[in-house]
């Protein structure tokens, strides 16, 4: 009997640490695919507080968590799914799918940019006239352009834990997906109530709270307005990469060794850390360039060849 509670103890034992070493692994797994896909979370972080900008203060925490909810939904119950079985039957077709998230992207920030070179978009409303089916359109609107960019962060997560186990991709892929939107949406809504903390810093006793807190309220203004171009570029630049390194995985490498030996120039001419960072902003320029193109031809396509169609017809 001893001997057997013994043998059942080390069986438990062992179990333990097979669990605990499973635990470990798909820890280490979630945090290297989530590095891979750093570039692109830095993308949705300036992308989104573009669609809180002149909503009502009191309303941004509300549509940022209801933008983050969407975005949750989207990742666990629409593209995780699509992307484990795709990589499982037919992962031929996940980079195609990928390019056509990558072109409405690029669609979508050269016509946000064309609407402000232009003026042909609509006056912005004041804050205080946004109700709730202008805050349901600042959601729907935010969410359908996180579904790129969630794609495209699981996508480059699963490609980085492709030789794993089809459990442990699903869980390793969950834990991306949580980690990686309370993390966006953590930092959004620090980003837009920050002038709130610097009002209530002007309340302190402290001159030098005061101070600090004046600046914030100040300058928060002109941060948000920066971040919301920032987003503009983020689209062109995420939509233009996905399309540059689509193209290569096709089998179409032209573009993509011309942008690469760009990079390994830039990076062989200058020493050290400066060289890397001067290599990466290379490759950003190109593909922000890649974007910008690709994108003002589907808003020719959609928006002025049908105009000019209409105008020679009167």
């Amino acid at each position: 009997m001893a001997g057997g509670l013994v043998a059942l103890l080390d069986d438990v034992a062992a179990l333990a640490r097979l669990a605990a070493a499973s635990v470990d692994d798909v820890g280490a797994a979630a945090g290297r695919a989530s590095a891979k896909a750093a570039g692109v979370v830095v993308d949705d972080t300036a992308v989104t507080p573009r669609y809180v900008h002149g909503l009502d203060p009191k309303r941004e925490l509300a549509v940022i968590g209801r933008i983050a909810k969407g975005s949750l939904r989207n990742k666990l119950l629409v593209i995780l799914p699509a992307a484990l079985l795709l990589s499982q039957f037919a992962p031929w077709l996940l980079t195609p799918i990928l390019m056509l998230g990558g072109t409405y992207l690029c669609f979508e920030g050269a016509e946000k940019l064309w609407e402000k070179v232009s003026g042909h978009h609509p006056p912005e409303e004041p804050s205080s006239s946004k109700g709730e089916d202008q805050e349901a359109t600042v959601v729907s609107n935010a969410v359908r352009t996180d579904f790129i960019l969630s794609a495209e962060i699981m996508v480059i997560a699963l490609n980085e834990v492709a030789e794993e186990a089809f459990v442990s991709r699903a869980v390793i892929l969950v834990v991306v997906a949580i980690g990686i939107t309370a993390l966006v949406y953590g930092v959004v809504a620090l980003i837009v109530k920050m002038d709130d903390v610097g009002l209530a810093l002007t309340e302190r006793t402290s001159s030098v709270a005061q101070k600090v807190g004046r600046g914030l309220v100040k300058a928060m203004p002109k941060v948000l307005a920066t971040l919301a171009t920032v987003g503009i570029v983020a689209m062109l630049w995420v939509g233009g990469h996905i399309l540059l390194v689509g193209t290569d995985d096709l089998g179409w490498h032209a573009l993509y060794d011309l942008v690469h030996h760009a990079e390994e120039a830039v990076h062989d001419a200058v020493s050290g850390g400066l060289g890397s960072v001067l290599a990466w902003l290379t490759n950003t320029f190109f593909s922000a360039i890649i974007g910008l193109v690709v994108g003002a031809v589907v808003v020719a396509v959609l928006h002025l060849v049908p105009r000019r169609r209409g105008a020679a017809a009167h």
